[in-house]
């Protein structure tokens, strides 16, 4: 078994993942292998139907792969039982999803603080990272406000911040701006930028967009399932 000391670093071995929708055989991925060492910036890139969201959902564990194996932190997890699984999710992986995600009855400081009351059921000195986190994105003025209160771009900077709280090791972001204009894009990807720089913190993300490879210091291209090429933007 491949080992991995360092934290932040993923190895995928082989990864296959096949759907049934009836009797349609959908295989979404086929013998797929990418290390991502820490304090990576990686861009998974390829058209609609690539398989680019297929395989980050392999490699954050919100999904199982039918075949190969996941590494993360040298520890392999395609056969860990489910509750070990959403252990490491919440304790080494943070998540920003394509539509925010956020509870619309919730702070900005509430919605940040979910995944840690998930973790340890407490809020009192989360409640301080929360802010700090909120203030790091650029939104320390907005530790109150709803969703409705927030634009686009702001809402998206609070799942960043609300990925960051369990202080993971790796981020995964799928789609991060799809549903962005240009500039609150831009914003969205400095900032996850900027925290890889200052932080050290490994960043996988998806995107269609061939303006946003620049933001990455490697390039995954995958096409009808396959890996078809990795390369420095």
């Amino acid at each position: 078994m491949t080992s991995v000391d360092p934290d932040g670093a993923i190895v995928a071995q082989r990864v296959h993942k096949t759907y049934h929708l009836g009797s349609v055989e959908v295989r979404a991925l086929e013998d797929v292998s990418v290390t991502a060492a820490p304090g990576e910036m990686i861009c998974i890139m390829g058209k609609s139907g690539s398989g680019k969201s297929t395989l980050l959902r392999q490699l954050s564990l919100i999904d199982r792969p039918t075949a190969g194996e996941v590494l993360i932190d040298g520890v392999a997890t395609t056969g860990m039982r489910e509750s070990r699984r959403a252990q490491l999710r919440l304790e080494r992986l943070g998540y920003v999803f394509q539509e925010y995600a956020l509870i619309p009855e919730l702070t900005a400081t509430e919605n940040v603080l979910l995944p840690a009351l998930q973790r340890d059921g407490r809020a009192g000195r989360d409640r301080d990272r929360a802010a700090e986190l909120l203030d790091a994105v650029g939104l320390g003025d907005r530790l109150h406000h709803r969703p409705k209160e927030l634009s686009g771009g702001q809402q998206q900077r609070v799942a960043i911040a609300r990925a960051l709280v369990n202080s993971p090791s790796i981020v995964f972001a799928d789609e991060p701006t799809a549903n962005l204009d240009s500039a609150s894009g831009k914003a969205v990807m400095d900032t996850l930028t900027r925290l890889n720089r200052e932080t050290g913190i490994t960043v996988l993300f998806v995107s269609h967009d061939p303006d946003y490879a620049v933001y990455a210091s490697r390039l995954i291209h995958l096409a009808d399932g396959h890996l078809v090429e990795e390369a420095t933007p």
